[in-house]
């Protein structure tokens, strides 16, 4: 699943690619994903512009010119496109939307676990109300040390599910809590209450430094996971703990263990993180 980086990625790149183009038409070949796409053949896009892209947490929202936005989350499979309209359809490719310049925004989703709305923006440079739950921005001042720990104290729940809730920190998914809880030696299962505000702090600025290094490397491709122009993210060849289980630890040789939280995988060094 397209996690903070992955989403970042795809924001700054359809940026570039969509930022002052006019939406000439709009084609739905599928009747929903995660919700309906129906509605987009009667939002009344034809003629909009696009005023740009900007990301909060794992969604993209594209500003319009009459002041609404397209909302996109890209669940477990969506991959996003602008390619020239010679470019045949491909199977699961389920919106086009056609631009003023000869290129088609391509939305795929092979499990159509994606979102693609049209959203109401409340007050310019907002955000719609459908984000409203979401959390702290983990690369902003917002997220610290302290308002971890405070967000701690608060939660009867594994530090792991605690960096996974949306609702605390929001765009930090499984890949990107098992590197930051590796990084900053703290065990997945820890009990939220028990952590110290020092390793709150360490867990920041360990999430904040590995999704800053996976924003670089053009975010992390395990199975579907594509950039806009294709490309896979290079930052798994960086992956120091996630899906290594039975391996040694690359910091003490121990060998790395897994276990299942909240339906997920955790994997995690006995001795490295306590």
């Amino acid at each position: 699943m397209p996690e903070l980086p992955e989403a970042e990625n795809i924001c700054r790149a359809l940026d570039r690619a969509l930022r002052g183009r006019t939406i000439t038409g709009v084609e739905v070949f599928t009747p929903a994903m995660r919700t309906s796409l129906l509605p987009l053949k009667r939002a009344g896009l034809e003629g909009l512009t696009i005023r740009g892209t900007r990301r909060r947490g794992r969604y993209v929202v594209a500003d319009l010119s009459d002041g609404r936005a397209l909302l996109m989350h890209f669940g477990m499979s969506g991959v996003v496109r602008v390619e020239d309209a010679s470019i045949p359809r491909r199977k699961h490719e389920h919106v086009f939307l056609h631009l003023d310049d000869g290129r088609i925004f391509r939305f795929e989703c092979t499990r159509r676990f994606s979102l693609l709305e049209v959203v109401t923006i409340p007050k310019k440079g907002t955000w719609p109300e459908e984000l409203a739950a979401l959390g702290a921005e983990p690369l902003s001042d917002e997220f610290t040390g302290e308002y971890l720990h405070s967000a701690s104290r608060r939660r009867k729940t594994a530090v792991k599910l605690l960096l996974m809730d949306n609702a605390v920190v929001t765009g930090i998914g499984n890949i990107y809590a098992n590197e930051t809880l590796f990084a900053a030696r703290v065990s997945p299962e820890r009990p939220s209450p028990e952590l110290t505000l020092p390793e709150c702090r360490r867990i920041v600025d360990a999430a904040k430094a590995i999704l800053a290094r996976a924003i670089e490397a053009g975010g992390t491709t395990i199975s579907d996971f594509l950039n806009v122009d294709g490309s896979e993210g290079k930052f798994v060849q960086e992956l120091r703990i996630y899906g290594k289980a039975g391996l040694p630890c690359p910091v003490c040789g121990c060998e790395v263990r897994c276990v299942r939280q909240g339906g997920r995988s955790s994997f995690y060094c006995p001795k490295c993180q306590k």
